[in-house]
């Protein structure tokens, strides 16, 4: 993931030796960048991460001992804005300290989720985290016991308005928050509960093998089959990934079942009627307007779905497709792998037609390798753009391999990062967005390229392909 020389993925020792990408996906889609996270620690053996670790840990523990007991005292008295004002900000600067840590362990383990080494670091600075976070836990629900009317008395300082925003966001937690000490059992049971669940998952989808023509594919080469042109192909990658599927399919009804019973013991005692209400709570979002959202797509998927493969299984003229057809490109589509060089101009130039702002913050992504693009084993597959914290900057992870929607990808991730970058000024308390706007921001950038590329395509089929 960045520099072989600094990066913790690359750092060269006496035991481990170099993770390769696909040559054949390297060769066609030209060089791939691999991410420089030196920008956030240069190694998982570093001494800047023990040093902040142990930063981490003191910083929580005075903290707790200087503002413990005493928010709702001295947030009513005259001067309550200031002192609440200070708290929060010390709180702030902990947790920006909190998100470089977390999101640097975070990262190298997503380049590599098998490796030893790797999985022991990232395991190591999570259970730091969430014992040194453990003295933080009484900061919100202190805070959320405080009357409305001394929060709002308090939110006239300036100081503390400008965390407004931050505190009214905060409340809306309160009618489901526990007691001190259930919130804490919560929190400390977390790494042996649903993190570690899903970290099993990650851990076993990316050392997941798939025998397929005689090669041992990872889950995203065999995926990339389901769009390739030969039918054979797509077939084979199918079955492939159904057999590696089936085969571990216990450890994944495990994962999922153990998840959801998780999750449902959690709801109950926080108080939540649905198994969605939480999750519209994090997206700031009525469950009326999801639901609403859910009937309209569902009725709409006979005239909109259904009539699509109608439409593909007569472009290649089947009365039915089989499964492993629905991502198969159109028989009238354009071949050929999309060099990384193109898929970077495709789009930067779509970003600078609509503002050249926003393409110079994505062109930075590049020049500064703040994109990890080639598919190696052990990597996490998909995609994301992850934020990191405003005292750094955002980081891309993808499996590029030079499909047309790999740049769609490129496109879509590109809007969180540029989003990303824009949020850092507001701070590390208020930069984080719900999912319903952070997905604006993303599928703006990937509908600017997408609109840009059809404008720029005069042959009717393949405008009709795109």
């Amino acid at each position: 993931m960045t520099l072989r020389t600094t990066s913790a993925l690359r750092k060269p020792t006496k035991t481990k030796t170099k993770p390769k990408t696909s040559n054949k996906t390297a060769g066609k889609a030209g060089k791939l960048p691999e991410w420089n996270l030196a920008d956030l620690y240069s190694g998982i053996d570093a001494p800047e991460v023990a040093r902040d670790l142990e930063r981490m840990d003191a910083d929580c523990v005075a903290f707790e001992t200087d503002y413990k007991g005493k928010l709702a005292e001295r947030t009513a008295q005259e001067d309550g804005g200031r002192f609440l004002a200070e708290a929060v900000r010390r709180y702030e600067a902990i947790d920006d300290l909190a998100g470089r840590l977390g999101s640097y362990a975070g990262l190298v383990h997503a380049g590599d989720s098998v490796d030893p080494a790797i999985s022991k670091f990232y395991g190591d600075v999570s259970e730091r985290l969430t014992a040194a976070s453990v003295h933080l836990l009484f900061f919100a629900l202190e805070l959320n016991r405080i009357d409305d009317a001394v929060i709002e008395r308090a939110l006239q300082t300036p100081e503390l308005a400008h965390y407004r925003p931050w505190i009214e966001d905060l409340r809306k937690d309160k009618p489901y928050q526990l007691e001190d000490r259930v919130e804490q059992l919560f929190h400390e049971k977390s790494q042996s509960g649903y993190t570690a669940w899903n970290r099993l998952f990650d851990q076993t989808i990316s050392s997941l093998r798939f025998r397929i023509a005689g090669k041992e594919l990872a889950i995203e080469p065999a995926l990339n089959l389901l769009q390739d042109r030969d039918g054979a192909r797509r077939k084979a990658a199918a079955e492939a990934l159904a057999k590696t599927l089936k085969t571990n399919e216990r450890t994944f009804a495990l994962v999922t079942n153990t998840l959801a019973k998780d999750k449902e013991i959690s709801d109950r005692w926080r108080g939540f009627a649905d198994v969605a209400d939480s999750r519209h709570l994090n997206n700031r979002v009525e469950r009326g307007v999801v639901d609403a959202l859910v009937g309209s797509v569902r009725a709409a998927c006979p005239q909109l779905s259904h009539r699509y493969y109608r439409l593909k299984a007569g472009w290649f003229k089947k009365k039915k497709l089989a499964h492993w057809d629905r991502n198969a490109p159109l028989p009238f589509a354009a071949t050929g792998t999309i060099a990384w060089p193109d898929a970077r101009n495709m789009v930067l130039t779509a970003y600078r037609g609509f503002s050249p702002e926003m393409a110079s913050i994505a062109e930075r992504f590049f020049t500064d390798r703040w994109i990890d693009a080639p598919v190696r084993p052990g990597k996490a597959p998909g995609a994301f753009s992850h934020p990191t914290t405003p005292s750094a900057h955002p980081y891309v992870l993808m499996n590029y391999q030079g499909k047309p929607r790999d740049v769609m990808t490129l496109a879509h991730e590109l809007g969180h990062g540029v989003h990303q970058v824009l949020a850092a000024r507001n701070g590390p308390l208020m930069a984080p967005t719900p999912l319903t706007l952070a997905e604006t921001a993303s599928v703006f950038g990937e509908m600017l390229t997408f609109k840009r590329l059809l404008s720029e395509t005069r042959n009717a089929k393949q405008r009709q392909a795109l």
